[in-house]
């Protein structure tokens, strides 16, 4: 049975740590094998906890689209990875002209995600977003609307990707998320 592993190795006084791989049984043997061999001290934590797909009934289906809209993994604490959120609304993903109305709504189901996961913006730590024909006015905007919803913490890292067109026509804004909590 395939299992997620965590290893810390030491080699030459300097400690490595690769994390969240998935090992078979007969691959986590060969590494405490070798690093008999080898002298090299390896730490293997297993961690038994299966990820947890979460769709929340408030946002449409993803399913037939290929995607879930977020995965989160516990070990020792709870990594949550949150697919890109437009400004589409309801299960029919509705989408304003507006690009302020989209941003906002983007960050509602934003909202809806991390609250299905017992989280909130403070727990944000990484965000991506992509903007449709990327100006200083939408940035502009995307700035008044990102220091509402982190109005009391800290603003989390983040990448703007400029591009011509999204997933769906008449799509102007999407952002994807990494929240972590203890």
């Amino acid at each position: 049975m395939d299992s997620i592993f965590f290893i810390e190795f030491s080699l030459l006084k300097k400690v490595y740590t690769i994390k969240r791989i998935f090992f078979s049984t007969y691959v986590k043997t060969f590494l405490v094998f070798i690093s008999h061999f080898y002298w090299i001290k390896i730490k293997i934590m297993e961690n038994n906890k299966q990820p947890q797909l979460i769709n929340p009934a408030e946002l449409f289906n993803p399913g037939p689209y290929g995607f879930s809209h977020s995965i989160s993994v516990k070990s020792p604490f709870q990594i949550c990875f949150i697919s890109g959120q437009s400004g589409g609304t309801g299960e029919n993903h509705v989408l304003a002209d507006d690009f302020k109305i989209q941003v906002q709504n983007a960050l509602k189901n934003l909202k809806i995600v991390l609250q299905s996961h017992s989280m909130t913006f403070d727990n944000v730590l990484k965000i991506t977003l992509l903007i449709v024909d990327h100006n200083q006015e939408k940035l502009e905007i995307w700035a008044e609307e990102a220091k509402k919803v982190w109005k009391d913490s800290f603003l989390p890292t983040s990448t703007l990707i400029p591009v011509s067109q999204l997933a769906l026509p008449g799509m102007l804004f999407e952002i994807d998320a990494i929240a972590v909590k203890n």
